[in-house]
Order: C-alpha cells, then structure tokens, then sequence
C-alpha cells in the first residue's frame, strides 16, 4: 500500500517534509564523518573497552538498520547484503562479542552506508513511500535520523574512552550569562496537573507515547545541575567514605567498584584533574558535573539533605507552561533548538557552566533542562498508561522494569533531532561512561 509522503495534500507540506528529513539525515550523516574520518582504521577496528563496540561496528550497524527500515520495510527493496545482518543485530551479539565477529572493514563498511544513502535519497525523492504507519509525517526517516545521532553520541562516549592523542576539537561553550553567579539555588514548581509524554509529536519514539495527565505536587529542584565544585564538597566531605549516603545497592556497587570520584577525575596534590577527549584539565568548578553513576547522584542528593527528582517532576519543571496550563515541546516553547537555547548537536565537547543560556529557561526558572548533561531522575523505565510498542519491541518494551533507570533532557552529545522535552533515555544506575549529571530536589510548598 502506498501512501502521500505527507498527511497534507499540499505541495508546500509535502516539499517542507522532504526538506527536513534530508536536512537532519545529512546533518547526521555529517557528523558520524566526522566521528570516524579523523581515526586510523587500526582505532576503529580497536574495542576501546568491552562497554563500547568498536567504532566500525557501529558505522556499519546505522548503514544496516538505514537500509532495512527505509529500504526495505519502507521501500519494498530487497536486502542489499543479507549475510550481515545477524552480524549488526544488536540483540544476536553484546558488545563484548563483537570484536570477534567478521565485521566489515573500514573501507567496505564507508562504501556500504554511502551506498544505502544513495538509495534513500532516491527513495525521498519519489512522489509516495510504502507502509502508511511507517511513513506517516515521514516517521521512518525521523526514527533513522535519530537512531544515526544516537550512535553518534555512543561513537563520542567511545572517543572519550579512547587512550591517545586528541582528535576531536571543538570551541569552548559560550561564557555565561552576568546574572548566573546571582541565579537561585532553587526554584519552586506548582503542584497541579499536567501534560505529559506527547501523542502529537511525528517522530516521537514509542516510549514517549501517549500524552497522559499526571498530577504532581509542589517541589523545589535546583535552578541548575549540580556542578563539579558542589560535587568537589561531597568529596572533601567524605561523600564517598559514608555507607550513609548511599542506598544498599549503590554502597556495595561503590565498594565493588572503587569508586571514590566521578569517572575520569584523578588527583595530584591538592588539585583535581579530569581526562576529556584525550586533553588533561583541571576540573572547572562551574561546570555541570559529568559521568557519575545514578548512584552517586543519589548519594550527593542524600548528603544535601535532599532526592533526584521524579521523571514526571523533572517534565513538568521542564514542559509545564502555568500561564496556559500546556505543556511546551521544549522549555522556551515549541520552537525547535537554535544555540542560545540549550548546548546540544557536539558543538561544543563539554558542558557550559551552570546558569548559562537564559533564552532556554523554563517557566520554572531552571536553566540547562536540556543539553549540558543526561540528568539522573530517580524513576524506573516504565511505560506511560495506554503505551503500544511500535515499531518493535526492542527499541523500549524488553527494557522496561526496575533494572534501568531514566535520564532526561539530552547532553551536549546530543542532536537536537533526538531531544526534546519528551524525550526519554534509560540506562542502569551504575553507568558513567554516558554523559550523565544531574540536579536535586525537595518536598515543600511556597
């Protein structure tokens, strides 16, 4: 069955469609590029740690699933190479395995997604596509486009892993803003009802889905994330050191593990030093900071005398807009990211210091909901009432259930294509490698 590429019957409709889906699968197209170009085959062959596939593994894994959701299940094309699929199945094999698998090499892999590429765009540019679900508001392309910016930011958290010499460069963040050293701790979020998940977004992913009212009652959440010099006064207090602070799991996690500062921190002398991007630095107190574990996040925020935040507090803080009484697609409104709301897209390899991008602040008055770093809440993934798992089951439902824990609000690894006020990540609470913060809150009324 065939359908318009778009539900409008206008030419305007269907051109702006088209237009944007080419725009954000160059845009990631650019980027994994850029992520693999600068390397020598022998580092993308290389698993840099058992975490992380090898880089080449994932080049050729977004070619693999480019080609089945879009040429084949979309498209009606048969299997270009159908020997490899089970090698990029991320379910057949972990990533521990994959190394030994017989993967594509780097020149073979670089022309099978540029091959796959070619035959989308020649897809695009047909008047209708099959699948009317798939293909509906061009969610097939969304759902590749953002997949493909989704192991751009894992090929990034593998650079990060990466020994040896930087090869990744970007600006520094813009400096902040005059008033960010004048910013409340906190702020106050109204209880009440509101909006959550969304059931209008195009390229929502299922476990955004469907928009549902929740009532929440009033808090306090910090004004931005927690910084690494608020986090360097749980460590000279002996944050570590005190079972506590800690929940049962995350103390014996923290003994097992050794943990005793946020991954890639070392100290010499009296001053602390951080590894990014193969670049060695002193730890910038205003910073967010970055790579902790959920359980560490926890611990900080029973030192404070305070919790993580809920998911459903943590989208209301971000969506809610309490002169309307709806809830926004982002926390500056329904406009799509632009670089003074919110640091995303890898412009820039760290996050900006706490209190920056005012135009992205939210009703609330918190700063930084999205972009910076990946925020800790305290929820289990779970699916919203009413939620159907489309178009697989493997991209959320197999991972609902206590084992995972949320995240929220994107990181500056993130494309804005793959962020919004909805948008929901999940990983266990010990994970660090990922470009994990986040920011506390409090029971209280005004």
């Amino acid at each position: 069955m065939t359908v318009p590429i778009d539900d409008t019957s206008s030419a305007a409709g269907t051109a702006g469609l088209t237009e944007r889906i080419a725009r954000s699968l160059e845009r990631a197209r650019t980027r994994t590029q850029g992520l693999t170009g600068p390397v020598e085959d022998p580092d993308l062959i290389r698993q840099h740690s058992p975490l992380m596939s090898p880089l080449v593994w994932d080049l050729a894994h977004i070619g693999n699933q480019e080609e089945l959701w879009l040429l084949r299940n979309l498209g009606g094309r048969e299997p270009m190479h159908p020997e490899i699929d089970p090698l990029y199945d991320a379910f057949e094999h972990p990533r521990a395995e994959r190394p030994t698998l017989p993967l594509l090499p780097p020149d073979q892999a670089r022309r099978y997604v540029h091959e796959v590429r070619g035959r989308v765009m020649d897809l695009l540019e047909q008047p209708r596509w099959g699948d009317e679900e798939l293909s509906r508001g061009g969610f097939a392309f969304g759902m590749i486009a953002q997949h493909e910016q989704q192991h751009d930011e894992t090929m990034l958290i593998t650079h990060q892993l990466r020994v040896g010499e930087p090869v990744l460069h970007r600006p520094a963040p813009p400096a902040p803003p005059a008033d960010a050293l004048a910013l409340p701790a906190e702020v106050f979020v109204p209880g009440g009802p509101f909006t959550m998940g969304t059931s209008a977004e195009a390229w929502a992913l299922d476990n955004e889905r469907p928009a549902h009212e929740v009532d929440v009652a009033g808090f306090w959440l910090d004004t931005t994330p927690v910084t690494n010099g608020g986090y360097l006064e749980f460590i000279a207090d002996g944050g570590y050191d005190e079972p506590r602070w800690w929940s049962q799991a995350g103390w014996e996690h923290r003994q097992n593990a050794g943990l005793f500062a946020p991954l890639y921190w070392t100290r010499e002398g009296e001053q602390w030093l951080r590894r990014r991007f193969g670049v060695v630095e002193p730890v910038p107190a205003a910073e967010p900071v970055v790579h902790v574990s959920y359980y560490e996040a926890e611990a900080y925020a029973a030192w404070k005398g305070r919790r993580l935040p809920t998911e459903s507090e943590w989208e209301k803080a971000a969506r809610h807009d309490p002169v309307s009484g709806r809830s926004r697609r982002y926390p500056w409104g329904d406009d799509d990211p632009l670089p003074q709301h919110a640091n995303l897209g890898q412009a820039h390899l760290q996050p900006a210091a706490a209190g920056s991008y005012p135009e992205g602040e939210a009703p609330s008055g918190a700063r930084q909901l999205i972009g910076d770093v990946w925020e800790w809440v305290s929820s289990d993934f779970l699916p919203y009432p009413g939620f159907v798992a489309w178009p697989y089951r493997e991209y959320s439902e197999v991972f609902f259930g206590p084992d995972y824990k949320v995240l929220r609000g994107g990181s500056f690894a993130v494309d804005p294509v793959a962020c919004r006020g909805t948008f929901r990540n999940w990983d266990y609470p010990i994970r660090r490698q990922i470009f994990s913060g986040f920011r506390t809150a409090r029971d209280g009324v005004l």
